[in-house]
This record gives C-alpha cells, structure tokens and sequence, in this order.
C-alpha cells in the first residue's frame, strides 16, 4: 500500500512538470508572436500618423515657406532687369535736345507717345534711320543751294542797273530756301532718338561732322545777321563775304566727311 502511493506521487509529480514544461514552452513560443504583432499593431498607427503628420506639415509649411523667398526673388531680380533694361535702352550721353525728348524723363516718355521700352527703341531706331538718312539727302540738296548761293553772289559784286536788281532778287530767294533747308536737315540732326550705344573714343569722321556743324552753324547765323545790316553799312560786305564762304567750305567738309 505504501509503494502503491508512492508511485502515485511520482506519477503525479511527473505529470506536473511535464506540463509546467509544456506551458512554459507554449507562453514562450506565443510571447514573440503576440509582442510583434502588438508591436505592429502599435507601431503601424504611429508611422502612419507619422507619415500622415509630416506629409501634412510639409503640405502646410512648403508654400508658406517656398512662396515668400520666391515672391521676394522675383521682385527682385524683376526690378534688376528693369534697371538694366532701362539702362540699356539709351547710351549715358546724349545731345541735349535728344535729351528733353527722348531722355528717360523726356517730353516724350512723360506723355507716353513713346515709352521707355524695347518694343518702342526699335521703332525709335526706326525712326532714327530714316531721319538720318533724309537728314544727308538735305545736306545735298542745302549743299548745292550754297554753291547756286556762291554763284549769284559773286556776281551780284559786280552787277548794276537792271542785273544787280534781278541777281539780289534772285540771291534773297535762294537764301531764303537755304535757311529753310538747312534748318530742316539741322533739326533732322538734332532731334533724331538717340542710339543704343553712345560715341566711341578718339577721332571718327562723325565727330569731325559734329565738330564742323559748330563751325558752320555759327557761320550761318553770321552771314544772315550781315545780310541784313549790309544795306545799312555797305563796309560789312567783305565780312558778309568771308563768313558765306566759311559757311560753305565748313559745311562741304562737313558733308563729304561722312562719305569715308
């Protein structure tokens, strides 16, 4: 009776820790796969939200942040390119008279008939062209009544009675187209829109026509105010004389130099 009980005990005590082994073998296996997918049950959510979260900071933050540098940028570099483009659009130096209307505060850009901008410095340079090349066409035609000038001149020196009337008539008619012509081809010089690029340094044969309009223009005014006063003061011919033929060399310089 006592080994009868004896083994029960050992069979029972057997039995318990067969099965402690067996639950302590199942609760380990279970324990990893219950804490990955508690792990990834938990973990998922936050990447998700993290994911969520920044994607809708980035939506919020990166046009606040991108549209203020760039807005300033392009401001900026806007405001360059239309200070350069202003700059230019004209050369630094210009006749005074290209200056009052064609300047950046000229007549003209002040009323808007031509405004400062590319599109219209091309049509100005247009412009400029042709008025440049009537300009030379009237230094001819101004050329060729100072030598039909010259001409009835001389031989109004010397004529009397009824020539001397007939030659005046026809040497005042001739002046007064001179004057006209030779105002018209001066203000064709004058007024024309400025160039691009300003005069180069050193000597160029436009500079040598500018340099002997001065000449001529101041002989011009010169001849006409002795003409005037030669009926009151008949001694003032020969000064009348030299400063026509001033006027006419000067001026034929001043028209053959831009032939070369």
């Amino acid at each position: 009776m006592r080994h009868f009980f004896a083994g029960l005990a050992n069979l029972l005590l057997v039995s318990l820790t067969t099965f402690g082994q067996t639950t302590s073998t199942t609760g380990a296996s279970s324990a990893p796969g219950t804490s990955r997918s508690d792990t990834s049950s938990r973990t998922a959510p936050l990447a998700g939200s993290t994911r969520a979260d920044s994607v809708g900071a980035v939506g919020k933050v990166t046009p606040a942040d991108t549209s203020a540098p760039g807005n300033s940028a392009e401001d900026l570099l806007a405001g360059l390119t239309d200070s350069t483009e202003t700059q230019s659009l004209l050369p630094p130096k210009m006749l005074f008279t290209q200056r009052a209307f064609w300047g950046p505060k000229g007549l003209l850009r002040v009323l808007n008939v031509a405004p400062l901008t590319a599109e219209s410095r091309t049509k100005e340079l247009n412009v400029r062209r042709t008025m440049l090349v009537t300009h030379q066409i009237g230094g001819f035609v101004t050329l060729a009544g100072f030598v039909a000038q010259g001409l009835l001149g001389a031989k109004l020196y010397n004529a009397q009675g009824e020539s001397y009337t007939t030659t005046k008539r026809w040497h005042e008619r001739t002046a007064t187209f001179i004057n006209y012509s030779y105002g018209t081809t001066l203000a064709l010089s004058l007024f024309t829109p400025p160039p691009i690029i300003g005069s180069k340094r050193g000597f160029s044969t436009i500079k040598l026509h500018k340099y002997l309009a001065i000449v001529h223009l101041t002989g011009m005014i010169a001849t006409n105010v002795l003409a005037g006063k030669i009926q009151e003061n008949f001694q003032l011919k020969p000064y009348h004389r030299a400063a026509a033929y001033t006027t006419f060399v000067t001026y034929a310089a001043s028209v053959i130099a831009l032939k070369f």
